[in-house]
């Protein structure tokens, strides 16, 4: 009874269930649920030396054992950079942990230079892709093993390969000391590669010799799905702008209704610099910029921000007011982001809708309408983006508004599900 208590604790500590286990823990036993798409940038620079090289090669076959690779878990693939980047291994081409241990023996170091910018960038533009062997439905993980320090700039190459869904872990062997820092192209360059300083996207090693500690430990972390969450998803993905009609008709009262209901739309995503950001624009026959995107990253600022918002009062041009949107906010969305665009209204425009939308439609904006009261069917149809009946909606009173939160929610995530991954 008390071994098999043992057992089932560490079955449930470690999440790891193998028909063949004998104890379950993760320095015997490799992880049964561990289902990623996993790259490894391996360091192929002279800088590193054959011995070096070597030990790394050791170290990835260890890994890939570690994780039992196979087309119903983890897939392994290697891609080798120095001056530039090859493919050594794609995700689809082995099957097995005895055929991955089998083609690393067989890489040979390229030389050359620590260029991990540019091999980040190759596999944020091309490695995953459904030819190489990306499934899709695993997260995509890309760990970056260095030797002292890159020799190009990493920042923005990480952040694109984190914006198009790939979780970027650093293991960083042997780092520069105190009178080498001087040689960094990029001050802290493992800070602005991971989307996370707590440590757990960084695993630093103090030397080349105590690598094959760093298996189980690193295992573990990229095998944690739950903890991936630096990947692309619905929910941290998207520049949303907000267009809200501050029109007299609205009353100060249905204002405030209005404000609410886009603060629990807002309080559904992942706010920050690097994931979903929001920005608000208040209109009547004029156009005011409340919030531009990226002017509050914490999500507690974000939702007082709202709050704050003045009710303006005037009249109702719609039109303007998408226009103004595109220029003053879709302008200036970063790349790899959703564009996603929320009118909401009570009542027909003054001006023109057709056009405007028509030219934020074909910018990639998604347009979703929200009418209210008076507002108007053929209009709301305009501005949505097809099919109609998934970004329009209608309400009768503002004070049912709230039921087109989790609509909303829902129809962005589908939306974002159903499109192919990087």
């Amino acid at each position: 009874l008390k071994y098999q208590w043992r057992v089932t604790f560490n079955v449930s500590k470690h999440k790891c269930v193998t028909k063949d286990c004998v104890c379950c823990n993760w320095e015997t036993c490799p992880c049964a649920d561990c289902k990623v798409d996993l790259a490894f940038l391996m360091d192929g620079s002279w800088s590193i030396g054959k011995r070096r090289f070597k030990i790394q090669k050791d170290f990835l076959a260890e890994v890939a054992q570690a994780i039992n690779v196979g087309v119903a878990g983890p897939m392994m693939g290697i891609i080798q950079y120095g001056d530039d980047h090859v493919t050594e291994i794609n995700l689809k081409t082995y099957s097995s942990s005895k055929e991955v241990k089998s083609a690393i023996d067989k890489i040979v170091q390229k030389g050359g230079l620590s260029n991990v910018g540019k091999a980040l960038s190759y596999i944020n533009k091309q490695y995953f892709s459904d030819a190489n062997g990306n499934r899709g439905g695993a997260p995509n993980v890309a760990v970056v093993l260095v030797d002292g320090w890159p020799t190009d700039k990493v920042e923005e190459a990480s952040r694109l390969a984190r914006e198009s869904g790939i979780n970027i872990f650093f293991v960083t062997i042997e780092g520069p000391d105190d009178n080498e820092k001087h040689n960094l192209v990029e001050a802290n360059f493992v800070d602005k590669a991971v989307c996370r300083t707590n440590g757990f996207f960084s695993l630093p090693v103090t030397s080349w010799f105590a690598l094959r500690k760093a298996v189980q430990p690193l295992v573990k972390r990229v095998c944690d799905t739950e903890r991936l969450v630096c990947s692309k998803t619905c929910l941290n993905a998207n520049d949303i702008a907000f267009v809200i009609d501050g029109s007299s008709s609205v009353g100060t009262g249905n204002f405030r209704t209005v404000l609410q209901f886009v603060a629990n739309i807002t309080r559904e995503f992942e706010i920050s610099d690097t994931d979903t950001r929001v920005g608000a624009v208040q209109y009547t026959y004029e156009q005011r910029l409340e919030f531009a995107f990226g002017q509050y990253n914490n999500k507690a600022e974000l939702l007082n921000a709202i709050k704050r918002i003045n009710y303006w009062s005037g009249g109702t041009s719609t039109g303007a007011a998408i226009t103004y949107t595109a220029e003053q906010l879709f302008s200036k969305s970063k790349p790899n982001k959703r564009k996603i665009m929320i009118v909401i209204t009570d009542g027909r425009s003054y001006d023109d809708v057709r056009a405007p939308a028509l030219a934020v439609h074909r910018q990639g904006v998604i347009a979703y309408s929200v009418g209210i009261a008076w507002a108007a069917q053929d209009e709301l149809e305009y501005i949505a983006t097809d099919p109609d009946k998934e970004h329009s909606f209608f309400v009768d009173e503002f004070d049912n508004l709230y039921k087109f939160v989790p609509k909303i929610i829902h129809n962005i995530c589908q939306e974002f599900n159903s499109q192919p991954r990087n």
